[in-house]
This record gives structure tokens, C-alpha cells and sequence, in this order.
């Protein structure tokens, strides 16, 4: 199907699939399943019992504690912008003290919420349980049933989700090495097991490794068809790869055979990247309708307000997100969000405060980036050095990133194109555009060939990113400035104002820029 401009007007999908509105509890991945049709990817028969207590040592540790891994990423870039001339052998150095500085087993003295209770009597703890309980008391416990049972398959597997779950909610890539060893100890025990298998495609998702992750999904999913976490990741994955209308396919499969909250958000995303905001806000409040766990409360409220920030609802957003942080205050997204919403409502010394909050416990590319353009916004000389610091973090963070195993080109295409190196962001922006064809990145690939002076070759690639009818600010803004440079005056006015009018304050900086631009454009008619 040809793709279409925001010109046009988005097209509904063509079959009326909803979601259920009986959501079944979100469970983990433990549905009925069909018998192993198969062997798995073990590289062989698990060991001795005293090769596993070894192998079990080895994912003890959960890692630095998060001051620590915020100092030694901060050390990383000590020096701003002279970061970019290190190697990655040093960024793996740095890797190592970042997770060897707290490499301690956590569970002592943490006994909130289930994780440490949630351990039956044969160790089993569902990813269910580890969503809705406290991360690290799980792992804890999990590590601690281990090392009395490491012949117990199942639990290596969640224990390999959990590790990946640990790296998304924290930043921190260092823990993808140790899901990959924990997965790999599953199938070496019970090979094909499609929990381990899931694991497999999650991580492969969260490094960023989408063809990989959508192999793994699918055979997880000819072991078991019901296996949610499997079902998921595979609709991230072809998401990610920008199969759109496989997307919408696999999320109405995963409806029918697993509906609850893990479903019910993909869905609401397929659908708002094909423009279709109402349905996708129908799902999410449905979805939070269903909520109970506060995991879930902050993961489904934060997903509405980010729906409403894309819509330039200010104030809906907020209340979403105070939802969330009323389930969850230490949730990140959430935090992140509401700091956002806020500079966009003219809260701009709350929404410093909250971002600095925010990368003071995780330098993250996005809130750093956001922060550095607030301080940038400012202009004073000492704010203008500290966009510098937070810029040059983001630099630090991919490359220890890179170190765990993930692809990280998509991140610092984004960056570096504003804030960096321009021509490393083409260089990026090209390599992620050879693995997948997203809209985001069709839109990285234009910005980034655009401040390389390349506008001709620039458009297509606009165009595409705005072709499915989602509805982003920052697209628009991007598609429109590249229209200007190309000598299209009329259709630069319609993107730098539908950007404007949907999003006004979608970036400190972008928003002034497109501002600017269209005042001039209008002044030349």
C-alpha cells in the first residue's frame, strides 16, 4: 500500500477488532501449553550441581547500586564533549566498575512488597509476580532459591526476564549479559522450554535486536501458543521493524488469546501509530479501568498521559500522570513525563527539578537530552556548560550501553544530530535504517541527513515517517523545516503549523525554532 502524507486524512483499520473488556488478570507467561514440539537452542546438557553453584555465582550480584552507576557514568564523561574521543575498550572498563562497584546480593534488608514472599515452595516466581511485587527483592529471592535448587529450569528463565525487566526500569545495560547467561542456563536444563525462549526474544527486544527477537518470539509461540510475554515482544518486534499491519495483526492475536493490561497497551500503540488517537485512548482507559496492582496502575497511567502529551493536552496529561506516581512515586517514566509536561505548560523550574531528579538516579538518553535543552533554553553561560555535561552523558551511556550488548545507533542518531557529532548521527541514522524501517527511524535518517546539508535526500524520508498518520510533533516540525530547505514554502507552513497546533511545547528548543521559522515563512507570502 502506498504510503500516505499527513495531507491526507488517516485511514481507520479496516476491520473493527476492539480489544475484550473482560481482561484477564495478568498472569505471567504461565498459560497451558502444548507439548515441546522441539529442541531448544542449549549448547548442551546442563552441568554438574557443582558446575551450576558455580554458574549461580556468577548471577548473584544484582548489580551496582544506582548512586554508584550514576557517579561512574558521570566520571565516564567527566571532561564534556572529550568523551567522543575515547574507545570502547575503555567504555568496557568503565562498564566493569559501574557493575562490580555494588555487585552485592540485595534481599537483606528488603522485604517490601511480594517479591520476597512470592518464592512457592518448588521456587517458582512468575514474571507476573516479579511486575507486581519489588523487582529487587524478587531477583533476591529467586537468586537464593537458585543456589539450594539450580536444576530448577523455570526459574533461570524468570530470573533471565527479571534481569532484563531490572535494565529497562533502571538503565542499566549491564544486566543483559547476565540475562543471557540466565536464559541460556534454562534451555541447557529443559531445551525448547518456551519461557526461556520468551526470555530470549525480550532481551533480544531490549538490545535492540528486533529480527532476533521476533525468532525467538515465534518459537516461543509454537511451544506455547498462549505464552503472553512471547506474544508481546512480537508485537514490539514488528513494531519496531515498522510491519505495521503485521503489528495490528499479531496485537488482535495476542487479544484473542491473552487479553489483560501487557496486550491491551500494544494494542493502544498500533493503533495511535496509524492515527487512530480515540481507539488507542479507549483502550489505555479501559485497560486502567482493569488495573489493580499499582505496577500496573503507573505503567497504564503513565501510557495515557504520553497519549495526551502528543496531543498537546497539558493538563490531562498531568493528571495521568499524577495518577501514576500516586500508585508508584518512584516510577521513572511517570517522573520523566510529568517533568515534560510541565516545561510545556510553563513550569519550568519544576520541570528542571524533576528531570534532575530523574538522571540523578538513571542518565537516561531521553531526560538527559530534555534537561540539557531546558538548561540550554535559559542561556546563561553556566546553563549553556550544563547542556554541555548533560549532552556528553548521553554520549557516556551509549557506549556503556554498546559494552552490554546493545545496538544503541537509533539513540545517538537522535542526539548527536542536535547536540553531537553530525556526521556520526548520519552515520547512525543510516545503520539503524539498514536494519529497520520505523518511522521513527525514517525520521532520525532525515533530520539526520538534513543538518548535514542533504535536504533533497532528506524528504523522502520525512515523508515516510509522517505516512501512517501518527501524530508527532517533532515529525512535522522536522518534515516541515526540511520542506523549507528544499524550496516548498507552502507545505513548510502546513507541517511547522500542524506541528505547533498539535504539540506547542514539544521541545524547549524545536518549538522556538518552528515559531521562528514560521513567522518567517509567513512574513515572505
Amino acid at each position: 500500500m502506498p504510503a500516505r502524507t499527513t495531507d491526507s486524512t488517516p485511514e481507520r483499520p479496516a476491520d473493527d477488532h476492539a480489544p475484550s473488556t473482560a481482561p484477564e488478570p495478568c498472569a505471567g507467561d504461565d498459560a497451558p501449553a502444548p507439548p515441546p514440539a522441539g529442541e531448544g537452542e542449549a549448547e548442551g546438557p546442563a552441568g554438574t550441581e557443582a558446575e551450576g553453584k558455580e554458574e549461580q555465582e556468577k548471577e548473584d550480584g544484582t548489580g551496582a547500586d544506582p548512586g554508584q552507576r550514576v557517579v561512574a557514568v558521570r566520571r565516564a564523561a567527566d571532561g564534556g564533549r572529550r568523551w567522543r574521543a575515547l574507545h570502547l575498550t575503555g567504555c568496557a572498563a568503565l562498564l566493569a566498575v559501574a557493575v562490580t562497584g555494588g555487585a552485592i546480593a540485595v534481599g537483606g534488608g528488603q522485604d517490601r512488597g511480594a517479591g520476597a514472599d512470592a518464592v512457592s515452595a518448588a521456587g517458582a516466581l512468575s514474571p507476573g509476580d516479579l511486575a507486581r511485587g519489588d523487582l529487587d527483592a524478587g531477583i533476591a529471592s529467586l537468586q537464593e532459591h537458585l543456589r539450594s535448587q539450580p536444576k530448577d529450569f523455570g526459574s533461570w528463565a524468570t530470573l533471565g526476564v527479571a534481569y532484563v525487566e531490572q535494565a529497562r526500569t533502571k538503565g542499566d545495560p549491564s544486566r543483559y549479559p547476565q540475562a543471557q547467561r540466565a536464559l541460556k542456563r534454562s534451555l541447557g536444563l529443559e531445551p525448547g522450554n518456551d519461557q526461556a525462549l520468551a526470555g530470549q526474544a525480550a532481551l533480544a527486544a531490549a538490545r535492540h535486536d528486533f529480527p532476533g527477537a521476533l525468532t525467538h518470539a515465534d518459537r516461543a509461540l509454537k511451544q506455547n501458543p498462549y505464552n503472553e510475554r512471547a506474544l508481546c515482544t512480537r508485537i514490539d518486534a514488528l513494531v519496531e521493524l515498522g510491519r505495521y499491519d503485521d503489528a495490528a495483526k499479531a496485537a488482535d492475536t495476542a487479544d484473542d488469546r491473552r487479553p489483560g493490561i501487557p496486550v491491551f497497551t500494544r494494542y493502544a500503540y498500533v493503533r495511535e501509530l496509524r492515527g487512530d488517537v480515540r481507539t488507542a485512548r479507549e483502550v489505555l482507559e479501559r485497560a486502567l479501568g482493569s488495573a489493580h496492582a499499582p505496577a500496573d496502575v503507573a505503567y497504564v497511567a503513565t501510557a495515557l498521559g504520553q497519549l495526551a502529551w502528543n496531543q498537546g493536552d497539558y493538563k490531562t496529561a498531568l493528571d495521568h500522570y499524577a495518577r501514576a506516581l500516586a500508585a508508584d512515586d518512584a516510577y521513572l517514566p511517570a517522573l520523566e513525563g510529568r517533568a515534560r509536561a510541565q516545561a510545556a505548560s510553563g513550569e519550568r523550574k519544576a520541570a528542571v527539578r524533576g528531570l534532575e531528579q530523574v538522571v540523578a538516579r538513571f542518565p537516561l538518553p531521553g531526560p538527559l537530552v530534555a534537561l540539557g535543552e531546558l538548561y540550554e533554553d535559559r542561556g546563561a553561560d553556566g546553563d549553556r556548560t550544563k547542556a554541555g555535561d548533560q549532552y556528553a552523558l548521553v554520549d557516556a551511556w551509549t557506549a556503556l550501553a554498546r559494552a552490554g550488548g546493545a545496538n544503541t545507533d537509533l539513540e545517538t542518531a537522535m542526539a548527536a544530530a542536535d547536540h553531537g557529532d553530525e556526521k556520526e548521527a548520519l552515520r547512525a541514522a543510516r545503520a539503524e535504517w539498514d536494519r529497520r524501517h520505523s518511522v521513527h527511524t525514517a525520521d532520525a535518517l532525515a533530520w539526520a541527513l538534513h543538518v548535514n546539508g542533504r535536504d533533497e535526500e532528506a524528504l523522502p524520508y520525512a515523508r515516510r515517517a509522517t505516512a501512517t498518520g501518527y501524530r508527532n510533533a517533532v515529525f512535522l516540525y522536522h518534515r516541515g523545516v526540511i520542506e523549507r530547505a528544499t524550496g516548498d514554502p507552502r507545505e513548510a507552513r502546513a507541517h511547522l503549523k500542524a506541528a505547533l497546533d498539535l504539540n506547542p511545547g514539544f521541545s524547549p528548543l524545536g518549538a522556538r525554532e518552528a515559531r521562528t521559522a514560521l513567522k518567517d515563512l509567513e512574513g515572505n507570502r
